[in-house]
């Protein structure tokens, strides 16, 4: 009797003693590969949330935004966003203001998801190495760095789904009027694959890459520094404590997307419009219902621009600015504040830059 207590006493002291063992790796940051894992797939799932959510809340100025851009000169049926939304509204109905969306959400999804994870991942990494380099184990990344680390994540995210931002781009800009319809994603993808060849589901991707390293890349790093900047600076005698409003939250978010798509945006509309090309059955936006031969044929993104701007003049650049301006300021605004939320909500640590 004696014994089985003694060996009772040890099992209970040999729990104790692994329990504390535990806790004390995981203060140490030295997670279980289940932990591990686990703290990745809620990192992916509040990416992928916040993606699917802010943009199904823009969905209409995203499709008049791209419809803007690649819509033939000689032949002009969107003229503004209020003007725009409206003949969407009456030539298409209700559902042709959320055309591409489902599209869209599938490509947004899995690239917001890549996106904020490939972001805490890469901040982890360049702040160890600035701390190894400077000798500061409390250094933290400056806003320099920040941009770093959002570009790295936006290239990676951007060349994981980019097939299905290009075959979503033709699918927005189709119309009832269009010549050949694709059924869905699935369909275009492997129509495009069938007539262009894989290399057509690439087309655009340069000016995309270049364009997403100062958009994604800013939109990061406003954001990040500008929250740290109004918890240390306190202005105003506002933010007595570490955790910022949500509508702080969103206005920060704001900022950064209006910074990040401003510098961005001509390299957006050149890579629409490269997207565009070899489509033998093309939207009626596009080539203009057959009233003139407008250059769709581009010999790459420098050729892009050069056409655009002699045909079309420097303005072309900034086509459908104002709905995008409108789309993007709340679509960032609300994928950064719900993927905080969400990652509150799950349990995930959430500052990587501290």
């Amino acid at each position: 009797m004696a014994s089985e207590d003694v060996k009772t006493s040890e099992s209970a002291v040999s729990t104790i003693v692994n329990l504390a063992e535990e806790a004390k790796l995981a203060r140490e940051g030295v997670k279980a590969p289940s932990y591990a894992i686990l703290s990745i797939c809620k990192s992916l799932a509040a990416g992928g949330i916040a993606g699917g959510l802010s943009r199904t809340a823009v969905a209409p100025l995203e499709r008049l935004k791209i419809l803007l851009q690649v819509q033939n000169r000689h032949s002009i049926k969107y003229n503004g966003t209020i003007q725009g939304l409206k003949y969407i509204w009456q030539t298409e109905g209700f559902r042709g203001l959320f055309k591409g969306n489902g599209t869209n959400c599938a490509r947004i999804v899995p690239n917001s998801a890549v996106k904020f994870f490939s972001y805490e991942q890469a901040s982890k990494g360049i702040l160890y190495l600035y701390q190894q380099q400077t000798g500061n184990e409390d250094a933290e990344l400056t806003p320099l760095l920040r941009l770093g680390a959002g570009a790295c994540a936006g290239i990676i995210a951007m060349s994981a789904t980019y097939p299905m931002d290009m075959v979503r781009g033709r699918l927005t800009v189709q119309t009832q009027k269009s010549p050949y319809q694709y059924r869905g994603m699935f369909h275009a993808l492997a129509t495009v694959l069938r007539e262009e060849g894989p290399r057509a589901l690439y087309k655009g991707w340069l000016p995309s890459v270049i364009g997403v390293i100062p958009y994604v890349g800013l939109n990061f790093a406003v954001y990040e520094s500008l929250k740290d900047w109004l918890i240390k600076s306190k202005p105003f005698g506002q933010f007595q404590d570490t955790d910022l409003s949500i509508t702080t939250r969103l206005a920060c978010g704001a900022v950064a997307g209006t910074v990040g798509q401003t510098v961005a945006y001509p390299l957006d509309v050149i890579r629409r419009r490269m997207q565009m090309v070899g489509w033998k059955d093309a939207s009626s936006v596009v080539t203009g219902d057959g009233r003139s031969n407008a250059p769709l044929e581009y010999n790459g993104m420098i050729d892009a621009f050069r056409k655009t701007v002699r045909h079309e003049g420097f303005g072309a650049l900034y086509k459908g600015l104002v709905p995008n301006s409108v789309k993007v300021v709340p679509s960032i605004a609300i994928a950064f504040v719900t993927y905080e939320m969400v990652k509150d909500i799950l349990g995930v640590q959430m500052r990587i830059s501290d």
